[in-house]
């Protein structure tokens, strides 16, 4: 598990026929006295990939907070599922061994946790004046800012990428990759400049597609009901959900840069609601996959 090859450009159909073939096979195994018995739930980032914070609290601490408190509400409520966590304290995890615990475990469905962020964005802003012959002139300086308005909650599932997809959330998830001592073993030939790499990834998880885009919906569902802005559910080419034996997705409970959002987070209340949105979506799944 520890490899995740990445093809040359030329091999991306050969991939796409084998994925097709397999879909078919795999999709009416998982439709058979399908039970929901062991749910991993992922912390995200932790340890040295911990960056990404707010005004007083970082992306690692929430998600874990969140994570612990999702998983005792599973095991309150839902007897017979065993949970297991990538992680239960701040240590870093590199992302290939976040999949490898959920596909050895034989998992059943895999949950990342995460909050959002937005990126710096450098704008120009004049300092003061200056004269050259004889006219006053502006001096410049460069700045970087985030907003800190931006809200709201989004759920992402592995799928097929587009060349121009790299994107900020692809980028910052994916990450972590570059954190990892081997991570040019880990995964064989990744290339973060090279966009056909991110349509490799993707691939590796289409066969459980239909089962993830569900499991977000519902997730997006229960968030919507008690008020929270929809960002939607969006397929990217994350390295965390690649080679996922099983539904997988990835949650974003809030935007940590915006400070009401990092206080509802942080919050009693907000982790309480959060968490049982979670938790109903997760219900709500199972209900429909076992009838």
């Amino acid at each position: 598990m520890k490899n995740i090859p990445l093809l040359r450009p030329n091999a991306i159909l050969i991939a796409i026929i084998s994925v097709a073939i397999v879909i078919s096979t795999n999709y009416q195994a998982f439709t058979q006295e399908y039970k929901i018995k062991t749910i991993v739930i992922d912390a995200g980032h932790g340890g040295k990939d911990g960056s990404t914070r707010g005004e007083y609290s970082t992306e690692k601490d929430v998600a874990l907070k969140t994570a612990l408190r999702l998983g005792a509400a599973i095991e309150a409520n839902m007897k017979d599922v065993k949970v297991i966590y990538t992680r239960s304290t701040d240590v870093f995890i590199p992302l290939y061994e976040r999949i490898a615990i959920a596909n050895n475990a034989k998992a059943d469905l895999f949950i990342s946790i995460h909050c959002n962020d937005m990126p710096l964005i450098r704008s120009s802003v004049v300092t003061g004046y200056k004269k050259v012959k004889g006219k006053r002139v502006p001096i410049r300086s460069s700045v970087y800012r985030k907003s800190t308005s931006t809200r709201g909650v989004e759920t992402f599932v592995s799928g097929m990428g587009r060349i121009n997809e790299q994107d900020e959330v692809i980028k910052r998830e994916n990450a972590a990759i570059f954190l990892e001592d081997n991570y040019k073993e880990n995964y064989e030939g990744f290339d973060p400049n090279n966009a056909e790499n991110y349509i490799i990834l993707s691939l590796m998880k289409n066969t459980f597609r239909t089962q993830s885009l569900k499991l977000a919906k519902l997730v997006q569902d229960e968030y919507v009901n008690v008020g929270r802005v929809n960002r939607g559910v969006q397929e990217k080419s994350l390295a965390v959900l690649a080679r996922a034996g099983m539904p997988a997705i990835l949650t974003e409970i809030g935007f940590i840069s915006n400070p009401a959002e990092e206080d509802y987070m942080n919050s009693e209340a907000g982790q309480e609601e959060i968490t049982n949105c979670l938790l109903k979506a997760i219900q709500n799944y199972q209900r429909s996959i076992e009838g």
